[in-house]
């Protein structure tokens, strides 16, 4: 499976795209992988690589673009902006769509702590994805920059299929997150999985961290991501 990086124009800025090729002929359907807060590393890498053995073209953009690299990425994060997230997402998502190797109307998303917060925005936001997989996103009820709408408040416009994978453990998503997301998928008539896996908190599919992963559940939600855009991005 051969890996690449390539850069992007983003309203006149530079942004690093890693993605991996699957073996064989496509057009093949492709996966948006969003970053967690560390950024576009080893772990996030490793998803996209994992995602091309699975059949799919998977792409992930370097949100970080803007910011300066010396900065602690907690703080990096806390410098990201909704409306420009999603001007990042929907260039990596014309990119894909321009591609010959792509089935353009089979594309996927998926991502990772604060990445999971930018599937359920993402979902909302751009209509092109057919099905989105967020991992423990936190903050999705708070805005990132002025005079945006949260991704929660955005739950009427998701328009495709969503699974969200939390752990039991997790503050942020908190078990009082999900029953409030579930009411406003529910209230909106949204088709959503939601998964929770119990002796597992934030970043627990995160084999890098050693602190944190928990193989158990790693091992448990991953099939049920691969079932799940094998479903909506494969089924024919």
């Amino acid at each position: 499976m051969p890996s690449f990086t390539k850069t992007l124009k983003v309203n006149g800025e530079d942004m690093e795209l890693y993605g991996c090729l699957p073996d064989g002929a496509g057009p093949f359907p492709g996966i948006v992988v969003i970053q967690h807060a560390p950024g576009v590393d080893v772990f996030i890498r490793a998803m996209v690589d994992r995602l091309a053995k699975a059949g799919y073209v998977a792409v992930a953009p370097d949100l970080y673009h803007r910011l300066d690299r010396s900065i602690e990425f907690m703080q990096r994060m806390r410098l990201l902006k909704d409306r420009e997230i999603i001007d990042d997402v929907n260039a990596t998502v014309a990119h894909l769509q321009q591609d010959d190797a792509i089935d353009a109307k089979r594309l996927g998303i998926t991502g990772f702590c604060m990445g999971g917060r930018v599937v359920y925005l993402m979902a909302a936001a751009n209509p092109d994805f057919k099905a989105a997989v967020a991992y423990y996103g936190g903050n999705t009820m708070v805005p990132w920059g002025e005079g945006v709408e949260t991704p929660f408040a955005r739950t009427r416009n998701i328009g495709c299929p969503l699974i969200f994978h939390f752990g039991a453990e997790d503050t942020n998503p908190s078990p009082d997150d999900m029953r409030k997301l579930d009411a406003e998928l529910t209230r909106h008539g949204k088709t959503r999985e939601f998964y929770t896996y119990s002796n597992a908190g934030h970043a627990f599919m995160n084999f890098d961290n050693s602190e944190k992963f928990r193989p158990a559940a790693a091992a448990e939600s991953w099939p049920r991501t691969l079932d799940f855009f094998n479903r909506h991005l494969k089924a024919s």
